[in-house]
């Protein structure tokens, strides 16, 4: 009998536990539900539906038509600006994103001092970037206004001949990415994220053995910063190969169509000529080159990225 009540209470004890642990496990899917219900909506959703819109002639107001390869076929052949909108977009990736790594970069190094008064720095250089975006134009729209615009007054202080910057084509993109670098607070944070993690005792070892600050940042920070690096490396490629919203508040494409930018030309075409077929064809383009580079990235990675042993 005593038998049959040790069982009877082993499995009375295994039923509560699986109860408890059923109960665990459902509250933790209904504080989920939120977040899972807004990827689904918000994004699960409309990623099928724009990868179904592509390949329809769809314009809001009439029901999709299934039209297959046609909006490839001429987004790729029969866009005369096209070429222009990409043409524009590559440059502004190659010009402003290494810029951007740079300066960044540099202004981790700096900030990286146990000096009085750091943490001031450091949040005024921050600032910048969680100013939104519409605010940053109009200010930089200002800023770079030809005879009243701070810019344009320094460069006459100093001598030089200052250009109208957002009223003329070769001007309008170097505008564009001067204004981008002023927002290298974020990658700036990351940056110091990773300066800090660097143990203190590799730069002992390096002084003790009489190397100086040129040969402690190339054989010992830059090295240990590689995962750093190449996580902002792939951010800034996602985010400048979407460049947006600076273009269409201070120049709307121009002059023209200097800054005429592929994102743009998508926005145009989506919310101006109702063609969300084609929008969404330029969309899954866009996505499918965004997605050959990084991976282009990532298979490169292995000859400059190092991660320290246990990482």
């Amino acid at each position: 009998m005593s038998v049959v009540n040790r069982i009877a209470a082993k499995w009375q004890s295994s039923r509560v536990h699986i109860t408890r642990r059923t109960r665990n496990t459902l509250w933790g899917y209904f504080f989920l539900l939120p977040f899972l219900v807004s990827t689904l909506v918000f994004w699960v959703i409309p990623l099928f539906q724009s990868a179904y819109y592509s390949f329809t002639r769809y314009t809001v107001l009439s029901a999709p038509r299934w039209v297959g390869l046609r909006n490839y076929v001429k987004l790729v052949t029969d866009d005369r600006l096209l070429g222009t909108s990409v043409f524009n977009t590559l440059y502004y990736t190659a010009f402003s994103l290494p810029l951007g790594l740079l300066i960044a970069l540099v202004l981790a190094l700096l900030l990286n001092t146990r000096i009085p008064g750091m943490t001031v720095f450091r949040s005024v250089l921050y600032l910048p970037s969680v100013i939104p975006m519409v605010a940053t134009a109009a200010l930089w729209t200002f800023l770079l206004t030809p005879r009243i615009g701070l810019v344009n007054i320094v460069l006459a202080a100093v001598g030089l001949n200052p250009p109208n910057w957002l009223t003329e084509p070769e001007w309008a993109k170097p505008a564009l990415i001067l204004m981008n670098l002023w927002t290298a607070g974020g990658s700036m944070v990351v940056y110091l994220a990773g300066l800090q993690g660097i143990p203190e005792s590799l730069y002992e070892s390096a002084q003790i053995d009489g190397a100086n600050w040129v040969q402690q940042l190339f054989r010992i920070t830059i090295p240990m910063m590689t995962p750093t690096i190449f996580y902002n490396l792939i951010m800034g490629l996602i985010s400048s190969m979407q460049v947006f919203s600076t273009a269409y508040i201070m120049t709307g494409g121009g002059p023209l169509n200097a800054t005429y930018f592929y994102m743009l030309k998508l926005y145009q075409h989506a919310f101006f000529d109702y063609r969300m077929g084609y929008a969404s064809a330029m969309a899954w383009l866009l996505f499918v080159v965004v997605l050959g580079l990084t991976v282009l990235v990532f298979k490169t990675s292995d000859r400059w990225v190092f991660y320290a042993a246990g990482e």
